[in-house]
């Protein structure tokens, strides 16, 4: 009878495992059965935003659903982090994962509301975005180098800014700090319109801020790009110099972006919003707008997705260490 009992419980979980694909696939092809929240961890207005509403219109547009995006900024990401690893993980609550919350905060915090092998499953990485280095228009700082002769002149007198602490403009202001020797202060935000506010008033002196947010600063005349965190110069701004060439040798900074759901989301969901999200990228009007904000697409798959975080946590760690910068 006991010989039996195991037989019979062995059985069972065979079929248990063989129907779990299958289970899968049958969620796969009923999803969406209703709208789609989309969280996103940083403010309205700021390149992460903008961006993802572009994607995001064009991806109800292809599923037939609202794909409905909600705002959560604060604490480096956390909060919005936060509440997408406690949604139900069925595919219909998905976020925005980007360098800080997904790279960077692993390494600047001590402790984090959130981990992201353990909470969240990668979708898609969508955009490669690099930053530019901006004065108010009105500034006497006509160059990096007249930049860094003036913070070495008023050594801890001048200030940056950045939308959070951990996000690009944070770390690309350290990294910059660190290599150039300069002693600056840094103000942090709860949001990029804010800081900007502040930049535009004279209440601080630069920021590193997106390329996708830079540029229309920069077309209607409210700053002046002095770099970009790129390694070469980008299309969009061909007569600004690199940072690197400007003098502080070895500075690069790419802030990317991308989709992410709340661990145990079945695989063939996973699958299937990654090629509705591929998608949408090769849209040639989604491609226009994108690119037209200084954001360059990329086509990658879950896997893909999963191996530029952990090469960017690693990268990241050895940042934040060698710059010295502390845990917070």
């Amino acid at each position: 009878m006991h010989t039996t009992l195991k037989r019979t419980a062995a059985t069972l979980l065979l079929s248990a495992a063989a129907a779990l694909p299958f289970t899968s696939t049958a969620q796969a092809q009923s999803w969406p059965s209703r709208p789609i929240t989309f969280v996103l961890p940083s403010a309205a207005g700021g390149s992460p935003d903008v961006l993802s509403r572009i994607v995001t219109g064009k991806l109800s547009e292809q599923l037939g659903v609202s794909v409905v995006v909600e705002n959560k900024p604060g604490a480096a990401g956390s909060i919005g982090m936060t509440q997408l690893k406690r949604s139900e993980a069925d595919g219909h609550t998905i976020g925005y994962g980007n360098i800080n919350t997904l790279a960077v905060n692993r390494s600047l915090f001590k402790t984090l509301s959130y981990d992201v092998d353990a909470d969240f499953v990668p979708v898609a990485h969508l955009f490669n975005i690099y930053n530019v280095l901006i004065v108010p228009a009105g500034s006497d700082i006509k160059s990096v180098d007249d930049l860094l002769k003036k913070a070495r002149a008023q050594p801890g007198k001048m200030s940056y800014g950045a939308s959070g602490v951990g996000t690009t403009g944070h770390m690309g202001g350290e990294l910059f700090k660190n290599l150039a020797k300069i002693d600056v202060e840094f103000i942090p935000y709860t949001g990029g319109p804010a800081a900007l506010q502040d930049l535009l008033g004279g209440r601080l002196d630069y920021m590193f801020i997106n390329s996708s947010e830079a540029v229309p600063l920069i077309q209607a005349g409210k700053v002046r790009p002095l770099g970009v965190s790129s390694l070469k110069r980008l299309d969009l701004l061909p007569d600004v110099p690199t940072v690197d060439e400007a003098g502080v040798k070895g500075y690069e900074i790419i802030a990317w972006g991308g989709v992410v759901a709340p661990k145990g989301t079945p695989p063939a969901v996973v699958d299937k919003l990654n090629a509705e999200l591929r998608k949408t990228l090769k849209d040639p009007g989604v491609l226009e707008r994108v690119r037209g904000l200084g954001a360059e697409p990329v086509d990658s798959s879950p896997d893909d997705f999963k191996k530029w975080i952990d090469s960017e946590t690693d990268k990241w760690r050895q940042i934040i260490t060698s710059a010295g910068i502390p845990q917070l």
